[in-house]
């Protein structure tokens, strides 16, 4: 069972994560294209406590999140430091999420809280761990689903460090990330549409 602080830690950290990170997961995100992201640091004040994650997004081009990593330190009312992965959900629990940087050991981050649309796996950020990171090329995730299916996940580390050390985006950063991907979304969505259309109408034409 875990302790009353972790849980009070969790309770501040969870609706962070969504808040700082600005990001969802959907189910079944592993089958589409990756389309890759960087590494960055959003900060944010969520009541008494002030709350920084270094993290990285790997998403798919139609916006899914395949995995999320951040890298939370809260200061103020609640301290703690999580390193904290996020996948889709239907993940099967007792195998947790495999962790290797490089070709370095293989390490298990158990599971902590699975949500209706993703699964997370922390444990405490350590300063090893940080410097582990810092000086590793790629770190490699796997996670296995509920049909006993692993799913590995590659994460480039070029960058982390400079995110880590270097000032959070500013909000005006941020919102301009934001509108960018909203924008390529909407390219994506449509130029699906209009396949989409064309397969139907070259069908008719086809069956006329």
């Amino acid at each position: 069972m875990k302790s009353n602080n972790h849980s009070s830690a969790s309770k501040v950290l969870i609706p962070a994560l969504a808040i700082v990170a600005g990001s969802a997961l959907a189910p079944g995100a592993f089958a589409q294209q990756a389309r890759p992201d960087t590494w960055v640091k959003i900060c944010s004040k969520i009541s008494e406590t002030d709350i920084c994650n270094v993290k990285y997004d790997k998403i798919t081009n139609t916006g899914q999140l395949i995995t999320g990593v951040n890298l939370l330190q809260s200061k103020g009312k609640t301290n703690r430091r999580i390193f904290q992965i996020a996948v889709p959900s239907g993940r099967y629990i007792p195998e947790g999420i495999k962790i290797q940087i490089d070709n370095g050991k293989v390490n298990t981050i158990p599971y902590s809280l699975c949500l209706p649309n993703r699964c997370l796996a922390e444990i405490q950020l350590s300063e090893g761990l940080v410097k582990a990171l810092k000086g590793g090329g790629e770190l490699t995730l796997i996670s296995t689903n509920f049909r006993a299916q692993k799913n590995p996940v590659k994460v480039s580390l070029t960058g982390f460090t400079a995110a880590y050390d270097g000032p959070p985006l500013k909000r005006n950063e941020v919102e301009d990330r934001q509108k960018k991907l909203q924008e390529e979304l909407q390219k994506k969505a449509k130029e699906t549409a209009d396949k989409l259309k064309a397969a139907q109408d070259a069908a008719k034409s086809g069956s006329n």
